[in-house]
């Protein structure tokens, strides 16, 4: 019988994609999702894709007898993923407690239902927000945590140190949190990919927003940085490549002997890109000219930062397979089906 997994957010963005490649593992993974942030479309793209009806149970993380209903149905979990966070840098500063809230309570509320079902695996998905701006490149591990820019990014780092403390106490819990620099792209079906509510925080969607029409134009934010062409540089993984990390992480958790453990893992190509490059290579390789404009630079940005990936290649037996290229041709592919879904 194969393994139960629980996917929290699972109908979010990289939610959406790891319970694909859960499926293609051979996992039975079910959906937990209160929609604040993800459409309930994305259910039905799912079966689609995956040809099999998706469980999924609506309702709030954060609900501690919401969450005890679904673990009594679901049964034996074998393992937990953890997305049910809210992630817009600046919604965060304007709506701190709301994040603290949310993010943090929902790990709370699994925690200990883990701890009192005997659920013995998680995986939480952390953020390279953890670093701020890093005093040294490429950013490992070990490098020293800033303290947070945002309250979102305040939130990862207490979600690591509550883990961390719950491991330490002797809890039953073998967790890793996957610190991961800049998702981006789609499934290359085109049947799945980012669907911000409003307007995008990310590059690559506001990118393909302005494309298609969807946006008037894109702000470049600063082009007097200290790096090879004045703009920001990031660490862009592709989803699927992210996806496919969280499986590798549940594999390792499972393979482990002690009953419990905790580690931190980054999840990048170890490589950075600038945003003009990111502009030139989606003109590149969707044919389409982009309209965008150069603005003054955004409080909080970092300039450069980007990944060492080494240790999530010797520990979990994980690399990126996916370029840059590859990430926005799928975004476009995405972008593209949205617009006929649309036009029908």
């Amino acid at each position: 019988m194969s393994k139960k997994i629980l996917v929290l957010g699972g109908a979010g963005y990289i939610g959406s994609h790891t319970y694909v490649e859960l499926l293609e593992s051979g996992y039975d993974p079910a959906i937990v999702d209160d929609f604040s942030n993800a459409e309930h479309k994305v259910i039905e793209r799912l079966k689609a894709l995956t040809q099999r009806d998706v469980r999924f149970y609506e309702g709030d993380c954060n609900d501690a007898a919401f969450m005890e209903k679904v673990i009594g149905t679901e049964g034996d979990v074998h393992a937990v993923i953890h997305f049910a966070a809210f992630k817009a840098v600046g919604e965060s500063v304007e709506k701190p407690l709301k994040y603290y809230e949310n993010n943090i309570g929902s790990l709370l509320v699994l925690l200990n239902k883990m701890t009192a079902h005997q659920i013995p695996h998680l995986v939480f998905s952390s953020s390279c927000t953890v670093y701020g701006e890093p005093d040294k490149l490429p950013v490992t591990e070990s490098t020293p945590r800033k303290p947070a820019e945002s309250p979102y990014g305040n939130t990862k780092q207490i979600c690591e140190d509550i883990i961390a403390d719950c491991v330490r106490s002797k809890a039953a819990i073998k967790a890793i949190a996957l610190r991961y620099f800049n998702p981006m792209g789609a499934h290359p079906s085109g049947l799945i990919g980012e669907l911000p509510i409003g307007a995008p925080n990310n590059l690559v969607p506001f990118v393909t927003q302005v494309a298609a029409g969807v946006r008037e134009k894109l702000t470049v934010f600063g082009n007097d940085y200290p790096t090879p062409d004045g703009t920001c540089v990031r660490d862009y993984i592709h989803v699927v490549d992210l996806a496919k990390a969280h499986v590798k992480a549940l594999e390792h958790l499972s393979h482990l002997n002690e009953s419990n453990h905790y580690d931190i893992i980054n999840i990048g190509t170890g490589e950075g890109n600038s945003v003009m490059e990111v502009i030139k290579t989606f003109e590149k390789v969707s044919g389409q000219p982009l309209n965008y404009v150069i603005g003054p630079k955004r409080d909080g940005d970092v300039e450069t930062v980007y990944a060492n990936a080494d240790k999530a290649k010797q520990v979990i037996g994980w690399t990126s397979e996916l370029t840059l290229e590859d990430g926005l041709r799928d975004a476009w592919r995405w972008q593209q089906s949205l617009k006929e879904e649309d036009s029908q």
